[in-house]
């Protein structure tokens, strides 16, 4: 297999702001799961009167588990309707049970789960989630379905989606049950699972009560939504900077996601040959992304711009493969050298999520080591000398000794959590107040402090005598230690320099989600789409079909 790329290259913000969702992403990687392990999906519960207030269960049960979306709805007004994490009520809320939800499952989740982060949750329970209807498009669908009609195909197409989420918290928030307690279980042990699943379940209970208030508010002439206008609906997400965290956070899990796509993506490169059947794969994915590039229109000029961009690519890339020669040796590894010499960052990601497609046969084995052990390289090595903890601080955090983080445009921003909205935010070091509530997401300055005390330390002296003098460099040396063997671990870039844009860092990690629709609006918050084009859970042949199964 040929080598993978330098981290250099690929760990830097530019880039990882240019990531698309590939086969190897969670909600891809749930579906595809769901559809060979068997697992079979019903509503055994439906609760909802004609104004959309009550609730319902989604399960999905296979490979000796069973999980329950209990769903609850509410009559919201508009003005309560709010993204932020600070809100009080929502549209619909919900909690995915471990295992069958029974009827004192559901008077206890039914007291507590409408408050969400006021309410709280036992370990029977695995995610606790809320979404809000779309304002620009709900009452549209509703009012057509109920005349009769479909909704206008321009505008689901400009929206994407009936609801989108504002949070789904998972690992122990509030109550809940930690990851932990998923390992080993076929399927769900991998990386937001859970939170896919929940997803794609709301997806289905949107669907389904569009489709039952339409019904209410004119008996003789509703209609449901057809399979056109369903499939062209995800789930929207409006997510901003408490997410970009995680990545730096979770060092050792981002390692292990970018060594699986960079993995993937080498060893399609290493085929000598393209079969006929993957080259017409290709050449379908191709086109359809295409024309999906070609009909988004972002909402921001600046986004505009790197659309514009890319949709150059993708025509250059179209008149590249119009005369490719599919028959020389290593095709797949020469259409790459073309694109590194033609194609933009932006167009170089986009090829690799067209690259994966064909070849799941390659590919999709990668997903099993997506996950990591994030516990037990916490333990610093303290019989490591200064010397070799030196030398690998150099060889693998160059990128952190170059800044000089004196100068004011070098540590211009600084995180810290907003007590009134309780999220992560950027400050403005030399300009705001603030700073002393400064959170420890500047690697590249911690690593870089740490190395002149190195320099001047005895090269033999353990690690362990030298954080006795200096105790405030553990962190820091905990998080090179901990990267030694983790290539991909470090986004390679100051994060508190004032040209770093968070924009980069959600949009690497929502593209590991398998989000698509990528809309900013502005370098701090983004709106998404999630399984939009996906199967419902009917797609998964239950014993009785999904809607004939159901309680009315």
């Amino acid at each position: 297999m040929r080598a993978l790329r330098d981290p250099d290259q690929v760990m830097r913000l530019h880039r990882l702001g240019a990531a698309h969702a590939t086969r190897l992403s969670f909600l891809r990687v749930l579906l595809r799961g769901l559809q060979e392990g068997g697992w079979q999906a019903d509503r055994p519960l439906w609760e909802v009167d004609g104004k959309g207030v009550g609730r319902a269960v989604y399960r999905v049960q296979g490979q000796g588990q069973c999980y329950s979306l209990v769903c609850f709805a509410h009559d919201l007004p508009d003005d309560q309707r709010s993204d932020r994490v600070i809100a009080e009520a929502w549209d619909t809320t919900f909690a995915l049970v471990d295992g069958e939800a029974s009827a004192a499952d559901l008077t206890r989740l039914e007291a507590n789960v409408p408050l969400q982060e006021a309410g709280r949750v036992s370990d029977r329970e695995l995610i606790l989630s809320r979404a809000n209807r779309s304002v620009r498009l709900w009452e549209h669908v509703v009012e057509a379905l109920s005349q009769g009609a479909q909704p206008d195909p321009a505008r689901l197409d400009e929206v994407g989606y009936l609801m989108r989420t504002t949070a789904v918290y998972g690992s122990g928030k509030f109550g809940a049950a930690d990851h932990a307690t998923l390992a080993g279980r076929s399927l769900m042990d991998g990386p937001f699972r859970a939170e896919m699943l929940t997803v794609w379940l709301i997806r289905a209970f949107v669907a389904d009560l569009v489709d039952h208030i339409a019904a209410a508010r004119n008996p003789t002439r509703a209609v449901r939504l057809n399979a056109d206008s369903r499939n062209s609906l995800g789930i929207g997400n409006a997510t901003g900077l408490g997410m970009a965290p995680f990545l730096v956070n979770h060092p050792l899990l981002l390692n292990a996601w970018i060594t699986a796509r960079e993995t993937a993506l080498a060893q399609v490169l290493s085929l000598s040959d393209a079969s006929p059947e993957k080259v017409d794969i290709f050449a379908s994915v191709t086109a359809e992304a295409r024309a999906q590039i070609e009909g988004w229109i972002p909402s921001q000029p600046e986004q505009q711009q790197t659309q514009d961009l890319l949709r150059r690519d993708a025509t250059r890339l179209t008149r590249h493969l119009a005369a490719f020669d599919w028959s020389q040796r290593n095709p797949w590894a020469a259409l790459w050298h073309w694109a590194e010499d033609s194609l933009s960052i932006h167009g170089q990601e986009w090829l690799i999520s067209l690259l994966l497609e064909p070849h799941g046969d390659v590919v999709d084995a990668l997903a099993a080591q997506m996950g990591a052990d994030e516990i037990s390289p916490m333990r610093i090595d303290g019989q490591m000398s200064c010397g070799a903890l030196l030398d690998h601080l150099r060889a693998g955090y160059g990128w952190a000794l170059g800044p000089d983080y004196t100068r004011p445009d070098q540590c211009a921003q600084f995180w810290y959590v907003s007590q009134a909205k309780l999220e992560p935010r950027l400050g403005l070091r030399h300009e705001e107040p603030g700073a002393e509530l400064e959170q420890p997401l500047d690697v590249g300055r911690d690593v870089a402090a740490l190395a002149v005390r190195l320099e001047n330390a005895p090269a033999d002296r353990r690690v362990a005598d030298f954080l006795q003098d200096h105790p405030a460099q553990r962190r820091a040396v905990r998080r090179v230690q901990m990267t030694r063997t983790a290539a991909y671990a470090e986004l390679r870039d100051n994060l508190i320099g004032d040209d770093m844009t968070p924009i980069d860092m959600l949009r690497c990690k929502l593209a590991f989600f398998g989000a698509t629709r990528f809309d900013p609006r502005s370098d701090r918050w983004v709106r998404i789409t999630l399984f939009q084009g996906a199967p419902y859970p009917e797609a998964l042949i239950p014993a009785e079909p999904l809607r004939e199964s159901l309680r009315a």
